[in-house]
């Protein structure tokens, strides 16, 4: 009942084009990460330059600058990527394609670190943006931070198109807000009245620099600023979600996201600057701020000097703000379970993440990102300063490795369209893809390069600020996704249908292990005999006289019809004597197919597991590690099960999904009944 009210009830596979996304849809859910980065990319960007000085601010326009042009060809390059690869694997596919299985597997395993730290970061900016508006909630930091996690996997486990819907409206004021406060405030400046941030006449602590750490710190400056570009790769990765001409809407989809990040990105930057915004890595260095108090975001000095504190707009800004950083994790939430779901495919990943949920969602990988997210978030005590200085890392190696997989793949095409016939080469539709391939090797290796030469800078600007920590995780997670893949290429190899399998097995034997005569001893028996094994006996593993020769008494009283064997066993083991008795029982009888059943307790309480079916469970593990044995359960169930399967007619685990119908009140499913007048009829 609980999941039902969470994530609502299940949907049939004929259902998935339903839930495929439209244009305005697909905005918010695949473009809210690289939308909301405009709230902290410049940010971070001001923050940097600020350790040498406000003088080092007259290098904020070119610096943003720089992080625009980058935007701008790797939004260009995605286009490009969209229409070569549009079955959802971006990157990963890009490279695995055209520069190997490793180049690949480490796109992957990056893509998948830059997903968990961007719910990270998102939600950590969100509840920092929130605290900025309401400082009494600062205590509470990781309380909410968690919160919010949880809820949004629960938003995203009740699917994409639902997921959308809630989403859209924040997205949109956000984008609507945030642009409003930029037109004013520059239509203020303008008319002479420019806005003036809280902290402008506050005097920085200016850290002593050389002219090495100026450009030091000017580059490290610009990579921050480039924690813009996360999400771009996103829609990339969510192609096969969109409605159809999946290219065309994905690659319109992308444009707009870039043009609004752009636009919103600059605007926000110039009207920070002219307010005169201080934002300090070290609160403590800005002169006459109480640093024990927490630093205003820059979203929020920017919203309260425009339109002022504690005014309207200045909370709806901010609400928007909170609100489009908290769902900028739900980019993640679709691009992680998708990426799982083809690396699953490809045998990287465990296969459960390629399985569906109730709601046509991955919902497997979206638990997993939750709670991985979640760790993290502890760990940094959902720190965003600190937590951005592993951010961008994972998503800059995915971008170099992928346009240059990119750049591979046009050259590729273009000498194949050099091998056709001169009359081949001269139709349209050869001289179309010739310039196609052309204008992609053009762009994409403008992309290569542009984005290489970031992903050095951000490398070496970062590293020592807690980066390396990424860069010691890629690789692991590398390592652990090729293990994966080669375990189950062994298994597959393993289980492989070949000309040496045959058939044949001769004899038939069924043991039921019996402790004491009691009902679910019999009902083991009972469908034993029912299975018409060629023999069937009752084995006993005595590890007390005593109860051995009590249960030959009541087997004679009784007249069990199977004969008993009594295996004496006295060092008190149970596995070891029975797979004794089975394998002299096979080399006296040939090599006979044995079925051991064991009866199973059902209970209605979760403690009732500990106290239950331990040594069942025991023997069964290890008896099905000899060949030629399999093992059947037989249940039984206790009063306790009424919890189950009687009074609160609860249906069957995936019976409610499966569209069956829910069991009558009081009424017991046949097949797990219990009273010895409802067991199968025995051949005995």
């Amino acid at each position: 009942m609980a999941k039902r009210l969470l994530i609502g009830d299940p949907l049939t596979s004929e259902k998935l084009d339903d839930q495929l996304l439209p244009k305005k849809m697909a905005l918010p859910i695949f473009a809210s990460d690289a939308l909301s980065s405009v709230a902290y990319a410049p940010q971070e960007l001001l923050m940097i330059l600020l350790i040498g000085g406000t003088a080092l601010l007259t290098f904020s326009p070119w610096v943003a600058g720089a992080v625009v042009l980058v935007l701008v060809v790797v939004v260009t390059s995605y286009r490009q990527l969209i229409k070569a690869y549009p079955s959802g694997g971006g990157d990963y596919e890009v490279a695995r394609t055209n520069l190997g299985e490793i180049p690949g597997v480490i796109v992957g395993a990056a893509l998948l670190v830059d997903y968990i730290l961007t719910v990270a970061v998102s939600v950590a900016s969100g509840v920092d943006n929130i605290i900025s508006a309401i400082p009494e909630l600062n205590p509470f930091r990781i309380e909410f931070a968690v919160g919010f996690v949880v809820l949004i996997v629960i938003v995203n486990l009740r699917g994409v198109r639902e997921a959308s819907a809630v989403f859209a409206i924040p997205t949109y004021l956000f984008i609507g807000s945030v642009a409003l406060m930029i037109v004013v405030g520059l239509a203020r400046t303008v008319a002479g009245d420019p806005p003036v941030a809280s902290s402008a006449d506050y005097a920085v602590q200016a850290e002593s620099l050389t002219q090495a750490a100026m450009i030091l710190l000017v580059l490290r400056a610009f990579s921050s600023g480039c924690s813009a570009l996360t999400g771009v790769e996103a829609v990339s990765n969510g192609v096969p979600a969109f409605r159809k001409p999946k290219i065309r809407n994905a690659q319109t989809t992308l444009s707009l996201m870039g043009i609004i990040a752009i636009v919103l990105f600059v605007g926000l930057t110039i009207v920070a600057l002219v307010s005169g915004v201080r934002y300090a890595e070290d609160p403590c260095h800005l002169v006459g701020f109480d640093c024990t108090q927490p630093q205003p975001s820059l979203m929020a000095q920017v919203a309260a000097a425009t339109f002022g504190m504690g005014s309207i707009p200045f909370f709806v800004i901010q609400a928007a703000t909170a609100c489009v950083l908290l769902l900028a994790a739900n980019t993640a939430f679709n691009g992680f379970p998708l990426l799982g779901s083809t690396l699953a495919r490809d045998g990287y990943a465990p296969k459960s993440l390629n399985t569906r949920g109730d709601r046509l969602v991955y919902s497997n990988g979206m638990i997993v990102l939750g709670i991985v997210a979640i760790i993290v978030l502890i760990v940094y005590q959902a720190d965003q300063t600190d937590l951005i200085q592993l951010y961008i890392i994972g998503v800059f190696v995915s971008f170099s490795l992928g346009q240059i997989g990119m750049v591979r793949h046009w050259r590729r095409a273009l000498r194949g369209l050099q091998d056709l016939t001169p009359e081949a080469a001269k139709q349209d539709s050869a001289r179309y893809e010739r310039r196609s391939a052309i204008s992609g090797l053009i762009i994409n290796a403008i992309g290569a390069g542009l984005t290489v030469a970031v992903l050095i800078i951000v490398t070496i600007t970062k590293f020592t600020h807690g980066a390396w920590l990424v860069f010691l995780a890629i690789p692991i997670l590398a390592v652990l996704m090729v293990g994966v893949n080669r375990y189950y290429r062994d298994v597959e190899h393993e289980i492989e249908m070949d000309d040496t399998v045959h058939f044949g097995a001769e004899g038939d034997v069924a043991i039921v292990l019996v402790n004491r005569l009691q009902k679910p001893i019999v009902k083991a028996i009972d469908y034993a005999l029912a299975a018409n094994h060629e023999k069937t006996l009752a084995v006993h593993v005595a590890v007390n006289e005593a109860d051995a020769a009590r249960l030959q008494k009541d087997w004679a009283e009784h007249e069990v019809p199977v004969p008993l064997v009594i295996i004496d066993s006295p060092y008190r083991a149970y596995t070891s004597p029975v797979a004794g008795f089975i394998q002299k029982y096979r080399e006296k009888h040939g090599s006979s197919v044995v079925t051991v059943y064991l009866p199973q307790y059902i209970v209605g309480h979760w403690w009732e597991a500990f106290l239950h079916n331990r040594r069942a469970r025991r023997l069964a593990n290890q008896l099905m590690l000899l060949h030629g044995v399999s093992i059947t359960l037989v249940p039984w169930l206790l009063d306790s099960s009424e919890i189950i399967y009687g009074r609160r007619s609860r249906p069957l685990p995936g019976q409610q999904r499966g569209g069956q119908p829910m069991p009558e009140v009081g009424h017991r499913p046949h097949h797990l009944s219990r009273g010895s007048d409802e067991t199968p009829p025995s051949a005995g």
